[in-house]
């Protein structure tokens, strides 16, 4: 669902530039890549919560019962 950000004459000339360095499709691309930077969060998140117990083959039929 599309959002309106509001953004100075000035940032968005930042984020046009960045998003032409980056070769990025959108603004919203630009964003999440800095903010992925910022907060070096990885592409993939999987195996990133030590508490979850590791996949088992049972969960796997589980699953397919639904």
């Amino acid at each position: 669902m599309p959002t309106t950000v509001q953004v100075s004459e000035r940032t968005l000339q930042v984020l046009n530039k960045l998003k032409e360095e980056l070769g990025a499709r959108s603004h919203d691309e630009v964003i999440r890549t800095l903010i992925s930077e910022r907060k070096k969060i990885p592409d993939s998140m999987f195996g990133s919560n030590p508490k979850l117990r590791p996949f088992r083959s049972e969960d796997e039929a589980e699953f397919h019962d639904l």
